[in-house]
């Protein structure tokens, strides 16, 4: 009987290369000499992960590995493998290893299995049993047991470059696994286009050209026509890599927050919308951007807690699409104020003394003494109340003895605090006269 399958199945997995010459991409590994393509050679693969982006080409590399490798290859996947059906190919694999025969394990998405599914391939990587080959798009150092990581080397792959995707595109429209048979015409602006929208993702790249094409003009003579209108309604979105929960949220907020710091309103405004267009919880960013009014600005121009609180009520009244602006707003405004890390300065200085220093007693003088035997105890004796005095202020110490003199707040010349500093400054030497 006919099995149709491979010719109906994605034109990315019709086009899946089988050796190192038709990989695309990835010079950096699996170019001539060197380190990866070496191993590959000559068959001395030891556990590894390969770690990036989606369609990048690391399952396709774990099976050209496969191809070239004398040990038994075994696939599982992480959504479907339990603790028992791991133990029991860990057991295979050992009797196999007994008999002088390797196996090769070959885990797509390994940042799916949990601690417990983790563990069970632990024993069995240690004593050679097995040779593990993960693939994942989460950062290893999060999501695998620093047991396991020690043990396998990281390799990673990078998003693929323009010209690795039109050179995919290319091979495609004319090869005979690919859409040769359908005689595509496609200008070289177009390959450029779809190269460019996948933002070096190879699957991306392939899924849309086969979009364009099935959906392009059939000629006269049988040939199909790709327009610009059909290319644009097949790339309606670039689909940008943000997932919420892993590494590239993190990379992002850092990304945001590191160029308000360096008062870079462009780049600010440019990581703020790939987080909003990525999905991310506007009341999120905004309770980031109140965090950084005060550690990066802070009192060189306390506006800017007011401005972020009020763009988090925005944000919260609104939501997305229309909060957009609000934000664009704070992260300007952040962007462009006086900065100063005095309070967070203030902040760390204070907590390790209190993480290392004995728990010090409340100096009498300042202690409330609202009943007769806190009084007798002396509790309040020796308060001196500031708004009795001229200047408003009094020498009365109110720091413990052992922390006599220590400057936690230093206020920077930066905008308003200058104005502070100065006043500290005067407050300090006012207070060091007898």
């Amino acid at each position: 009987m006919f099995d149709d399958r491979e010719v109906n199945a994605p034109l990315a997995s019709r086009l899946r290369p089988e050796t190192l010459d038709e990989y695309v991409g990835q010079k950096h590994l699996v170019g001539e000499g060197k380190i990866l393509r070496k191993l590959i050679e000559n068959d001395n693969i030891s556990s590894m992960i390969f770690w990036g982006p989606p369609g990048v080409g690391k399952t396709t590399l774990a099976r050209i590995i496969a191809g070239c490798t004398k040990a038994n290859f075994i696939e599982l996947s992480a959504v479907t493998s339990g603790v028992k059906e791991i133990k029991e190919i860990m057991n295979r694999a050992e009797a196999d290893r007994q008999m002088g025969v390797r196996t090769l394990l070959f885990t797509d998405e390994i940042h799916r299995f949990n601690k417990a599914q983790q563990d069970a391939f632990l024993p069995y990587v240690e004593k050679g049993s097995i040779i593990l080959v993960g693939a994942t798009t989460e950062n290893p150092s999060f999501e695998l047991n620093s047991a396991l990581l020690s043990r396998c080397r990281v390799f990673i792959l990078k998003a693929l470059e323009e010209t690795d995707l039109e050179e995919l595109i290319k091979n495609a429209l004319t090869s005979k696994k690919g859409l040769g048979d359908m005689r595509p015409n496609i200008s070289d602006e177009q390959v450029s286009t779809i190269a460019r929208f996948a933002n070096g993702d190879a699957r991306t790249a392939l899924n849309t050209l086969e979009m364009a094409v099935l959906n392009g003009h059939i000629m006269p003579d049988g040939s199909v026509t790709v327009d610009d209108e059909i290319l644009a309604q097949c790339m309606n979105r670039r689909s940008l890599m943000y997932d919420k929960n892993g590494e590239e949220h993190y990379n992002l907020i850092s990304a945001l927050h590191k160029s308000m710091r360096n008062s870079d309103p462009d780049a600010a405004v440019y990581w703020l919308h790939r987080m909003l267009d990525g999905g991310e919880e506007p009341l999120y960013i905004a309770r980031r951007l109140v965090r950084f009014a005060s550690e990066d600005v802070g009192m060189a121009d306390s506006n800017a807690l007011n401005v972020a609180v009020n763009v988090y009520q925005a944000c919260h009244f609104l939501g997305m699409p229309e909060c957009d602006v609000h934000l664009t707003h704070a992260v300007v405004y952040m962007s462009m104020a006086p900065k100063s890390n005095a309070l967070y300065k203030a902040c760390i200085s204070c907590k390790s003394d209190i993480h290392k220093m004995p728990a010090e007693p409340v100096p009498l003088q300042i202690r409330n003494a609202p009943t007769k035997l806190m009084k007798e105890l002396d509790y309040g004796k020796g308060y001196m109340y500031a708004h009795d005095t001229d200047e408003k202020i009094t020498k009365m110490k109110c720091l413990p003895d052992s922390l006599e003199g220590r400057r936690y707040y230093c206020p920077t010349e930066q905008g308003r605090e200058k104005y502070i500093k100065e006043r500290l400054e005067k407050i300090l030497e006012w207070k060091s006269t007898k």
